[in-house]
């Protein structure tokens, strides 16, 4: 049993190493490793080989070495080229493993030899997932040696890349080798993953969009209430010495309500209204998010799988120093006209960050890996019944 599956996965190998595209993204994967390791940073700002970048007003001392190619490597190798590019590639490589297996007699000779169907089916369905194994590995081997010479942060996390995109682009390949049953078609299974992939880049995009607003909404209103309270103190103190002065004391333990302070400041009445505003965007904005999380929970989290990476690699608090966030908690500024607070774009982003770093490993994984699951459960199902 255990020489025919390596048998299996050998004959694999050899038709991935015939494959020219194989080739091709392994090369194109060096070239995306050179260029961000051509890029530097020190004392005097951001450089590409001996070219200084003087547009780009950040030095060393605002982001380390280190954490700029760990953000390099996340962003852009791991969040463009192997979660993208790398895995069009990779899908159309793969996609007709199943379907050329069914179709122009290599299944009748695959089935004379002693080896189960559902065997047959998941042992080619795994030697897809080595195309994404090796270029994985490759690229990730090349990432840690630049990241440990250029950035001088020698980094073994950086090797978990390898199994997340693994299960990442197993989700797809799951789906691909479901409709390649189905239809034996490399072409519908092919296009058909795509736009189950584009329907989870939706669903993830309008997740991202949905949470934006209620991130938003939520720091405006902590804003909001916190320039109350400050107010509420402020007239509290006010109020107290001025009824001792005019020798009316106000009660023990005295605290100056909604109207004392509006009475006292006339323009916080709109900030009473931005408020109200807010948590009201917030009522609306609950059912919808409920809504959303309910639906990715079927489906596999695509994004949160890489995004895994980053919260191993990269913590929030590194995350501050790149942003330049301060941990003062100066008060909030707000226009006295509008009653408008302003908000800093990267402190909202930050809290969109800890909101995605909130959901648990087991829902982004388990989940994710119960779909396919599911989905190879009836492939299986489907390829062991068939009469080939």
């Amino acid at each position: 049993m255990i020489t025919q599956t390596i048998a299996l996965f050998v004959d694999a190998y050899r038709e991935l190493n015939a494959k020219k595209l194989f080739w091709i993204t392994m090369l194109l994967s060096g070239l995306v490793v050179l260029i961000y390791a051509a890029i530097g940073i020190d004392e005097e700002g951001v450089s590409i080989l001996w070219f200084r970048i003087g547009f780009i007003p950040v030095t060393s001392e605002q982001i380390p070495p280190a954490m700029l190619y760990k953000s390099l490597f996340v962003n852009l190798g791991l969040g463009i080229w192997l979660t993208w590019i790398a895995t069009v590639l990779a899908l159309i490589s793969t996609a007709g493993i199943i379907p050329e297996m069914i179709s122009g007699g290599s299944i009748e000779m695959l089935l004379s030899k002693p080896i189960s169907r559902t065997r047959l089916f998941l042992t080619k369905y795994a030697t897809g997932l080595l195309f994404a194994g090796l270029q994985v590995a490759a690229f990730t081997t090349a990432s840690f040696l630049v990241i440990g010479i250029r950035g001088g942060a020698w980094e073994p996390g950086l090797f978990l890349a390898i199994p997340l995109v693994v299960v990442f682009f197993s989700y797809l390949f799951g789906v691909c080798a479901l409709v390649g049953v189905l239809t034996r078609s490399t072409i519908a299974a092919l296009l058909l993953t795509l736009l189950f992939w584009f329907m989870c880049f939706v669903l993830n995009f309008g997740d991202a969009i949905v949470m934006g607003i209620r991130v938003s909404n939520e720091a405006r209103v902590d804003a909001y209430t916190t320039s109350i309270e400050t107010k509420r103190a402020d007239t509290t103190k006010i109020l107290t010495a001025r009824h001792t002065n005019q020798g009316d004391p106000l009660p023990a333990g005295y605290v100056a309500t909604d109207e004392d302070i509006i009475g006292l400041t006339p323009w916080a009445s709109l900030v009473f209204e931005q408020r109200t505003k807010s948590e009201e965007m917030l009522d609306a904005l609950r059912p919808w998010a409920r809504g959303v999380y309910m639906a990715k929970t079927v489906i596999p989290k695509t994004g949160e799988t890489i995004g895994l990476l980053e919260r191993w690699l990269i913590s929030m608090a590194d995350l501050k120093t790149a942003n330049q966030i301060d941990e003062t908690h100066e008060a909030p500024k707000i226009d006295k006209d509008t009653g408008e607070i302003e908000m800093e774009d990267s402190e909202v982003s930050l809290r969109a960050q800890e909101v995605i770093r909130s959901r648990p490993v087991w829902w982004v994984l388990g989940t994710s890996l119960l779909f396919e699951g599911v989905v190879l459960g009836i492939a299986a199902l489907v390829f062991r019944r068939r009469d080939h």
